[in-house]
């Protein structure tokens, strides 16, 4: 059940109108408490859409008594009329849900530059909140898809407490804090404080190490909401380890539907100096066009992965590195090693190992290869 999987929520998924196809495009959670703490993080992009310059202010005193979510537009680059129209979103669910609009989070994803139909908005809100149930969990998750071809939810069950998450992502997959919309649920006793650590570590280690095309969102938001309907306070370590095993578990999936890709990669970094420097060299790999081009191909050619990590500023002997291409160690000490006819790309998921051999910290960023239906998906988004 996803965000409803946890007590204290309830949550709808309802057609608005703001898709052209008729599909669900308008998904509302509300926690019904007792507590309502809250925590979130936003895309780094400076280009930022209305729905996270509101966001941003409401979650400023940690309290949030609902997030209304919609597809079908991003309501960004749309000036104050944008603006004005999160706003009476915001509105429009405080009054159905009893509750005040600056306790209102409002996100949207879709196309920018393009307002937002405000009439269907508000009444899909009234229709969402006619539809709250316990179970609506999996139709929110529906309702938040773009070019997603599959819903995304995820659930942790402790015996006691439990966790729930669902997300929509499937381009412009890039970190900056957060990444696509992403909204998990739980119904321990947490406090503010303790949902923004918890998330910071666990979005860190998850969705800022997905990077899928390079292309950071203007509209990316992962919201943490807290019912304390449980009544258990789970140890904070406890806590941040299972919402980082729910954060990478959507990470996966949001990789697994990545726009046109045929090869869900796993770039593995160990030997480095610093975790920064792994990522950095990860990094490097997963946006090198030439790079992802020649694993589409189901060509394991390592050449173009030393070329890009060479690019870096992380400290390594280049004649020092060795490249392992699915279990085969196809590079040694900057040389040729095995032969490249042994590696077998043909599978989905493609392992990539990179020992720098000057460290002990290390570092995996997934990515997706680079093909002609993501070209041609890209190309025509806007029709």
């Amino acid at each position: 059940m996803s965000v409803t999987t946890p007590q204290g929520f309830l949550a709808a998924g309802v057609a608005a109108g703001l898709k052209s196809t008729g599909k669900p495009d308008l998904a509302l959670i509300v926690n019904t408490g007792p507590a309502r703490a809250a925590a979130a993080v936003f895309t780094s992009n400076r280009a930022l859409a209305n729905p996270i310059l509101w966001s941003r202010e409401v979650i400023r005193d940690g309290r949030v008594d609902a997030i209304v979510l919609n597809s079908g537009g991003a309501n960004c680059f749309t000036g104050s009329q944008g603006f004005q129209t999160t706003h009476a979103t915001a509105e429009a669910v405080a009054a159905a849900v009893g509750a005040s609009a600056t306790d209102i989070l409002v996100c949207s994803t879709g196309l920018i530059g393009e307002q937002l139909d405000r009439d269907k908005l508000t009444a899909g809100v009234t229709a969402a909140a006619a539809a709250l149930s316990e179970t609506g969990g999996e139709d929110a998750a529906a309702a938040i898809m773009t070019t997603d071809t599959v819903p995304k939810t995820s659930e942790f069950l402790a015996p006691e407490w439990s966790i729930g998450g669902i997300a929509k992502g499937a381009g412009m997959l890039a970190p900056g804090l957060a990444t696509m919309l992403v909204v998990i649920t739980t119904d321990a006793v947490l406090d503010s404080a303790a949902l923004d650590a918890a998330l910071r570590e666990a979005t860190r280690v998850s969705f800022d190490r997905l990077d899928s095309d390079g292309c950071m969102s203007t509209n990316d938001q992962v919201t943490l909401l807290a019912s304390g309907a449980s009544g258990i306070t789970p140890d904070l370590a406890d806590f941040t380890g299972a919402l980082t095993g729910v954060c990478r578990d959507l990470a996966e999936q949001l990789q697994g539907d990545a726009e046109g890709a045929s090869h869900d990669i796993a770039i593995a970094v160990s030997g480095a100096a610093t975790e920064e420097d792994a990522v950095e060299v990860g990094r490097s790999v997963a946006r090198n066009n030439l790079f992802k081009a020649a694993i589409y191909g189901n060509d394991p050619n390592w050449g173009r992965v030393l070329a890009a990590i060479g690019t870096t500023s992380a400290p390594f002997d280049p004649y020092n590195v060795d490249v392992v291409f699915n279990g085969v160690r196809v590079c040694h000490e900057g040389a040729p090693d095995a032969s490249r006819d042994l590696v077998d790309l043909t599978p989905r998921a493609v392992n990539i190992e990179i020992h720098l051999n000057n460290g002990s910290a290390s570092a995996t960023i997934l990515t997706n290869d680079l093909t002609h239906d993501y070209v041609h998906e890209n190309s025509a988004y806007a029709s």
